[in-house]
């Protein structure tokens, strides 16, 4: 069965607070597939293995740690700060000579300022977190792209050599044939081009699958020459949704989406901030002095004792043009970050219902030539080869019988491979697996 793309995406995800665990799992490394190569590997093993190299999924998931941090660091008091001053030159007070002085002061931002400003770094570390999922659902996706290719480009090859071996029985048969004036020199070159095309067709199918293994080798964070085993079949899933569902749950649970969702949330926080960058922040602080022996004849009872003062102050926000500023600066961040989700929900219908196509239409190709094209041609080899055996037909029809067998096998392969390409975007778009119902109303599920 088909595991959806999602489904394994969220739980790699799941997989970022047990990394430890997961380092003793089942996921075969990469020296366990370089070192076994012939060895079965399907796409969830690459996926797993993708999560843990793939260094953007691990630049993603430091970025995200980052803004975790940032929250201790913006919510956090100002340091404290001291002040010490020593006089060369001391001052003379009624005391005595100050030598010297020093302050202790802290910075108190009006209440509820910091508490908003954590508010947007939280909404900062909610768009990091979805970020991470983002960088992992595109890997997922790229990975299952290169696979399902992968896949085409070695059962190509094979149909390629099946019928390689077989065209160069044909070729020895045209010549035979030829020599016993049953078939024509037209015949013979018929054979001896398709031959030589299909060649040239295999050399091409072996260099687009080195050039798909270093894609997926990249994606692993491996040496571009790296090793594969062999990729485990995936059938094509019949998708639950409909086009209309589809939508609903792009909305719910794309990526990018939650994040223009999260940049509105944030704008708005941003304006409350402005308000509260109009207001006074506070500061305390305790002030001490050393006060000399004073040399007069007749010191005070008081003299020589050192000053300890209290200290309070504030600022002020005078500046009311700058104050403006920010809050209009806010209000026009909240508006485009309206006006980007909007714009994201469009452009994602437009894809979406582009892939449905593509997926439909892959779909209705895989039944054509399964069930219809690629059997009747089939038929049609045994029924030509049979009657040129017996003389009652041309050599001429028997390899026009075989090539057309032979690009209907290749196009149902192509077709396979892009119907789980396809599929994958659109999971990419819908935030979720197709190819399962999933319990409650479609986009529902997950708020």
């Amino acid at each position: 069965m088909r595991i959806p793309l999602f489904m394994l995406a969220g739980m790699l995800t799941l997989m970022l607070s047990f990394h430890q665990m997961t380092e003793a799992a089942d996921t075969p490394s990469a020296e366990d597939m370089e070192s076994s190569p012939t060895e079965q590997i399907t796409l969830p093993d690459l996926m797993a293995l993708a999560y843990k190299a793939n260094p953007s999924v691990q630049a993603a998931r430091q970025s995200w740690r980052a803004t975790v941090e940032k929250y201790r660091v913006t919510t956090g008091y100002p340091d404290p700060q001291l002040m010490v001053t020593y006089f060369p030159d001391p001052v003379e007070t009624r005391l005595g000579p100050q030598d010297w002085n020093a302050s202790l002061s802290q910075m108190i931002p009006f209440p509820g300022k910091l508490s908003k400003a954590g508010e947007i770094v939280a909404a900062e570390a909610r768009m990091a977190r979805l970020a991470l999922d983002k960088t992992v659902r595109d890997v997922m996706v790229a990975l299952s792209e290169s696979y399902h290719e992968l896949l085409y480009i070695r059962q190509a090859r094979r149909i390629a050599a099946q019928n390689a071996d077989l065209l160069e029985q044909l070729r020895k048969i045209s010549e035979t044939a030829y020599a016993r004036d049953r078939a024509t020199f037209t015949d013979v070159v018929k054979s001896q081009s398709q031959t030589g095309q299909l060649r040239y067709d295999m050399l091409l199918l072996k260099e687009l699958e080195q050039t798909e293994k270093t894609r997926i080798n990249g994606l692993l964070n491996r040496p571009p020459d790296a090793l594969l085993g062999r990729l485990a079949d995936v059938p094509a899933e019949p998708v639950f949704y409909k086009l209309e569902e589809i939508y609903r749950m792009a909305e719910a649970h794309q990526e990018e989406i939650r994040m223009a969702d999260i940049q509105v949330e944030k704008a708005e926080s941003q304006i409350e901030l402005s308000g509260y960058q109009n207001l006074p922040d506070f500061k305390v602080g305790i002030f001490y002095a050393g006060i000399g022996e004073p040399e007069v004849a007749v010191p005070p009872p008081d003299a020589g004792d050192d000053a300890i003062g209290i200290q309070f102050g504030l600022s002020i926000p005078l500046w009311f043009g700058k104050n403006s500023g920010r809050r209009e600066q806010a209000r026009a961040q909240a508006e485009k970050a309206k006006a980007m989700k909007t714009a994201r929900v469009n452009m994602t219908r437009t894809q979406i219902h582009t892939l449905w196509f593509r997926l439909q239409n892959a779909k209705r190709l895989i039944t054509l030539y399964r069930d219809d094209l690629l059997p009747q041609a089939l038929r049609a080899v045994q029924t030509a080869e049979t009657w040129f055996r017996e003389g009652q037909g041309s050599f001429s029809d028997f390899v026009e019988t075989r090539a057309a067998a032979y690009n209907f096998q290749l196009s149902l392969a192509r077709s396979s491979a892009d119907y789980g390409k396809t599929l994958a975007n659109l999971e990419r778009l819908a935030g979720q697996p197709l190819t399962m119902r999933q319990a409650g109303p479609a986009g529902e599920e997950g708020r």
